[in-house]
């Protein structure tokens, strides 16, 4: 039996093991064909209350065991990712539209760092000591939450899930995770397979596949103080206010419509690559995908004109079955979004110089140039394969430009003169700034978060932001003798 063998999971959800959902069952499609890979089981609000139960008394003896023993079970994780990357690959690419290289990244390149990461982070100090006026022993402690929930999107769905569930778990943490309903196999039955495989106590890890439902839940429960959350601006504001009410801490990773800044100083062939790779890279679909082409006026034509070539060269298609470069959008509601996007842009007077066409969920790569600034393509979030190209004409305007949409989470700018690029980058909000790449990157060492209406501030990546978002910080002090006190 293969490890993601579905006879294993196949209309079931994983709290406790392998069970019924109380939602049944529902098929997970491919987006590139239609076809129905298998049937996934769906959990209930009610499996989410059973699940934190569950969740809190694991969680007690998890956290009593040894560092090591903890560390031991994350680092067998990580060799679980390589050692069965080809078959976690081909659910990436059939369940969620990734060509191959895209999912290589998540698993090897990801997946296995933030488990060899969080190993190494439960060994990291945890506590300070703290000076007192007093005869006493004064320390600064932390303590794991007890059950993270972690709801995590489609479109990365392993990257989007483990930076939350392995240091969570690292920490001494139970979590509950609900992934998208259209990722539910490679963003779920994988991670309880690998830590199935890797050893980790029963209970610890719960994946419970839904809709809203499910997530409101999830936020609602009173044994769940932390939620970890990716998604779109409007649902984590949602989230935010219904955690306000049970005075939970939410950590999250919103929407984008980040801007690639390119001087006139840049060579555009390279460039273009760089901003064709921002922008088209798994079709768009990506949270710090380059969403706006901010280009010096004095190069913006030419710098279109090339990325319009490039993208009219790149291949779409099956990434199952094709050599291609760019795969489907998850579904139709999202390829309708898209195009509804480019199009609303056209009639706002932008002008299509590539693509601005689909077959079945299949969207071309588009270049939109003359791209007004009420254009839904430049104040929208697109998540999908649409590059606004829009000049500028100082450093100035370009600061306006790019801080002017109210998102703040990933900002590129292409430069020679280095110097420049970080003075620039000083005077415009962003959780990640990039100088000489595009805006998507990621990695396990580094902190990762937006500001503004792309969340709220690094929740993930490092020592550190991981400390701060899954521990509680309590104080401690320790005498030798009672004191004696004027009562």
């Amino acid at each position: 039996m293969s490890f993601l063998d579905a006879v294993r999971w196949q209309g079931r959800i994983y709290s406790g093991g392998w069970v019924e959902g109380g939602a049944g069952t529902y098929p997970s499609v491919e987006p590139a064909t239609g076809a129905t890979l298998a049937e996934v089981g769906a959990a209930s609000a009610a499996d989410v209350r059973t699940a934190a139960t569950t969740a809190v008394a694991a969680q007690r003896e998890w956290a009593a065991q040894p560092y090591d023993a903890r560390a031991a079970v994350l680092r067998r994780a990580a060799d679980l990712f390589v050692e069965h990357e080809d078959e976690i690959h081909d659910w990436l690419i059939r369940e969620s539209g990734a060509i191959r290289p895209f999912a290589g990244f998540q698993t090897r390149a990801v997946a296995a760092e933030e488990c060899r990461e969080a190993a190494a982070l439960a060994a990291h100090p945890y506590g300070r000591l703290l000076r007192s006026t007093q005869p006493r022993l004064s320390m600064e402690r932390r303590r794991p939450v007890g059950v993270v929930g972690v709801i995590a999107p489609f479109n990365a769905p392993i990257i989007l899930a483990i930076r939350a569930i392995a240091p969570a778990l690292a920490l001494g943490n139970a979590v509950v995770l609900k992934p998208d309903p259209r990722t539910a196999v490679s963003g779920g039955v994988v991670f309880a397979r690998v830590f199935e495989e890797a050893g980790l106590p029963p209970g610890l890890l719960h994946v419970l596949p839904g809709g809203a439902d499910v997530g409101a839940a999830l936020v609602d429960d009173p044994e769940v103080p932390v939620i970890a959350f990716t998604g779109s601006t409007r649902a984590g504001q949602a989230i935010a206010r219904a955690a306000a009410d049970r005075l939970k801490r939410v950590h999250l990773e919103l929407g984008g419509n980040s801007a690639l800044v390119v001087l006139d100083d840049v060579d555009l062939d390279r460039a273009t690559s760089v901003g064709a790779f921002g922008s088209f890279n798994h079709a768009g679909q990506i949270c710090m995908a380059s969403s706006r082409h901010l280009v010096a006026s004095g190069i913006a034509a030419d710098y279109a004109a090339l990325l319009a070539e490039r993208a009219e060269k790149l291949p779409v298609g099956d990434p199952a079955s094709d050599a291609v470069a760019i795969g489907p959008l998850i579904d139709a509601g999202q390829r309708d979004r898209v195009h509804e996007i480019v199009t609303g842009s056209v009639s706002a007077g932008a002008r299509v110089l590539a693509g601005g066409s689909y077959e079945d969920l299949f969207y071309r790569p588009t270049v939109l140039g003359d791209v007004p600034l009420t254009a839904p393509a430049y104040a929208d979030e697109i998540f999908g394969p649409v590059a606004p190209v829009v000049p500028f004409d100082d450093l100035d305007e370009a600061v306006r430009l790019a801080a002017g949409t109210g998102y703040g989470l990933s900002l590129g700018i292409l430069t020679r003169d280095v110097m420049k690029g970080l003075a620039l980058a000083d005077r415009i909000p962003s959780g990640l700034v990039h100088i000489n790449d595009q805006t998507v990157n990621d990695e396990a060492v580094a902190p990762f978060g937006g500001v503004g209406d792309s969340g709220n501030g690094s929740r993930h990546g490092g020592a550190e932001a991981n400390i701060e978002a899954f521990t509680e910080t309590q104080w401690v002090t320790v005498r030798g003798d009672l004191p004696q006190y004027p009562f």
